[in-house]
């Protein structure tokens, strides 16, 4: 009675290794593969860069208190640089300066070229005091009225940071968000502070209601155009009068315009 002799079949090895003793006698070593270890998957992770540290009210009123209406009494333009890393604050909501625009007197973009109306009054009315405006009916935009009084100018709040009372912000906001998108817009700044028109004249220096807090100085700067006056003379649509903290991602559109002063 034949017996048949069962094969075992070998795995197709994926790797082999030939050893030459010598020259007469060679032989192949089939290595068994061994398996690749999985890699293991990243921890998801959330860019920090953009994010601000969160600082109570009471350590920011301990460090940096509120601007004397001297801090004001200034050409916008010097008026502009020092205002960028100060604080705006009204009720739990701060928010960090860190993009601004600064319009002058005989500026074709500022508003002042329109002469004293009832909107426009509280631009020539002493520095320190707010300038709220409608942009297309549907914009709040905060300006910080910048020199003496009768002189008309002042500086338009760009973008800011998060500091306090990021959930009233989103909320105001519509975005519940921690990223630029948030304030990086003159628009997006005065929805998430909750202002309207009605806040126009309102004394920066004052305690209560809204308050503009000294703040650190930023290391460096960015300067370029501002943003939206084609309508003004080509001299001051090309006027370096935009101006924004270096290294923050809180600045608004269009950034490739900007560059070390």
């Amino acid at each position: 009675m034949k017996t048949t002799q069962q094969l075992k079949r070998l795995r197709k090895p994926t790797k082999t290794i030939q050893t030459t003793p010598d020259a007469s006698n060679s032989s192949i070593i089939k290595v068994k593969p061994k398996p690749r270890p999985r890699p293991k998957p990243k921890p998801k992770s959330q860019s920090q860069s953009h994010l601000i540290p969160t600082i109570s009210q009471s350590l920011l009123l301990e460090k940096w208190s509120i601007l004397t209406p001297d801090f004001y009494q200034i050409d916008a333009l010097d008026l502009a640089r020092r205002l960028l890393g100060k604080y705006i604050r009204r009720d739990e909501v701060v928010l960090q300066i860190t993009e601004v625009e600064a319009y002058r007197p005989n500026d074709s973009a500022c508003h002042g070229r329109f002469g004293i109306t009832a909107r426009t009054a509280p631009v020539f009315g002493p520095g320190g005091h707010a300038y709220v405006y409608l942009c297309y009916g549907l914009h709040t935009m905060l300006n910080i009225v910048a020199d003496k009084e009768g002189v008309g100018a002042a500086v338009l709040i760009r973008s800011c940071a998060p500091v306090s009372g990021l959930e009233t912000i989103q909320q105001r906001r519509g975005q519940i968000t921690d990223k630029p998108v948030l304030l990086t817009g003159p628009g997006k700044v005065g929805q998430a502070l909750g202002i309207s028109t009605e806040w126009s004249n309102h004394p920066l220096f004052t305690s209560g209601g809204l308050e503009l807090l000294d703040g650190p100085e930023p290391i460096e700067i960015l300067v370029g155009p501002r943003v939206g006056i084609e309508y003004a003379s080509p001299e001051h649509v090309n006027a370096l009068w935009r101006f924004a903290i270096a290294g923050t991602s809180w600045i608004s559109a269009p950034k490739n315009t900007l560059r070390p002063p």
